[in-house]
């Protein structure tokens, strides 16, 4: 067991999210056995969920756009993606696998209809923020372990604001999977560029 200080964040290990889901990614579903070892380790351990409302802002649907084509939002450039994760729905349960007897929080995001949510941290504004790093706190964590999907959003956006943030962030990328390859080299270089290490 490692010490208390120390957190596993497990990010949108969810239905939609893998194979025959709505936004799946590769080899999704590969990583769930892993993780739940790993989750032994820790004492404290949280969970993402993607839980959007229906006819959210990023969804391609909302614009009459097709799906991975980009829009601008008040607060930047947005992915416009496929229907994914919706609140209530199959596609938004984590994966039937996942074990979630050992988790303590699990941290709700993108549920504001105007705007997405990738960090398990923040919104896409970079300033609403979750509570997370809160809850961390006061739990006297300090270092974080990061797995899931995508590595090359949910799991870098998460990653880079808790470099920010002041902990110590390690994202094992062996039990992480991403969309692309080409935004997975930009991830991989803003991430080394904040400080996280990639294991």
């Amino acid at each position: 067991m490692r010490n208390a200080s120390d957190a596993l964040i497990v990010i949108d290990m969810q239905n939609d999210f893998c194979p025959g889901g709505n936004l799946a990614v590769e080899g999704g579903d590969e990583i769930v056995g892993g993780i739940n070892a790993l989750m032994a380790e820790f004492q404290t351990v949280v969970l993402t969920q993607d839980w959007h409302p229906a006819g959210h802002s990023s969804f391609a649907s909302s614009h009459g756009a097709e799906p991975f084509s980009v829009t601008e939002m008040p607060y930047g450039p947005q992915v416009l993606w496929p229907d994914h994760c919706i609140q209530g729905s199959r596609g938004a349960e984590f994966h039937p696998d996942l074990n979630q007897n050992p988790v303590q929080m699990i941290v709700r995001k993108g549920f504001r209809p105007e705007i997405d949510s990738y960090s398990a941290f923040f919104e896409n504004d970079r300033e609403t923020n979750t509570g997370l790093a809160g809850y961390l706190r006061m739990r006297g964590v300090e270092r974080l372990t990061m797995v899931g999907l995508a590595l090359d959003y949910c799991v870098n956006y998460s990653a880079v604001d808790g470099a920010k943030l002041g902990f110590e962030v390690t994202v094992e990328t062996s039990l992480s999977r991403a969309i692309s390859e080409e935004s997975l080299a930009a991830a991989r270089e803003g991430m080394l560029a904040a400080g996280v290490a990639l294991s």
